[in-house]
């Protein structure tokens, strides 16, 4: 059933999706919701995470290379931040990981050696820069039960979802921001 808002409650979000101010559901019919997005992000991560297995990564380590192929070096609190909030401490055994197999390097920052930038070594580009376009094809497989326009309302709507209730975090001091 298609929601019926007036002129002045309905707006279009850039990316296309109906938007409206707070509402309130059904109890039952959000905990559906909440029941059935739970159970098809455990699905597909748990499909997509067995991928992960040929070049011998957990999910968190395939993220972090992911975010420095694609972004360059970064200091550690910036990469947690951009892996979907990682705690820094777990940030560090994860990194530690991965320095030792020779997939990254820290560095000091010049200007504060409190802080530790990460950078991918020749072998970390390698091994992503090889697995990342097959990993991404089967991350596209698993969404191919939608179609393109059922994929991008899912994004969109999953985006809304996310972000609600969202508020705008300070930055401190002491972030590591380029």
């Amino acid at each position: 059933m298609e929601n019926q808002l007036s002129g002045a409650e309905r707006e279009v979000s850039g990316d296309g999706v109906t938007v409206a101010g707070p509402r309130r559901h059904d109890r039952g019919t959000a905990a559906d919701a909440i029941i059935k997005l739970s159970r098809a992000h455990n699905a597909v991560m748990s499909r997509v995470h067995r991928d992960l297995a040929g070049p011998g990564l957990t999910f968190t380590q395939f993220a972090v290379l992911e975010v420095l192929f694609s972004r360059g070096p970064m200091c550690q609190k910036d990469i947690a931040r951009k892996i979907l909030s990682q705690s820094s401490g777990n940030m560090t055994v994860v990194i530690d990981h991965l320095e030792h197999r020779g997939l990254v390097e820290r560095e000091k920052k010049p200007d504060d050696r409190r802080t530790n930038m990460v950078s991918l070594t020749l072998e970390g580009r390698r091994v992503i820069g090889e697995f990342l376009p097959h990993h991404l094809d089967v991350i596209a497989q698993e969404f191919a039960v939608l179609s393109p326009e059922e994929l991008k309302t899912l994004a969109a709507l999953l985006k809304r979802l996310g972000l609600a209730g969202k508020r705008p975090v300070k930055a401190d001091s002491g972030d590591c921001i380029k």
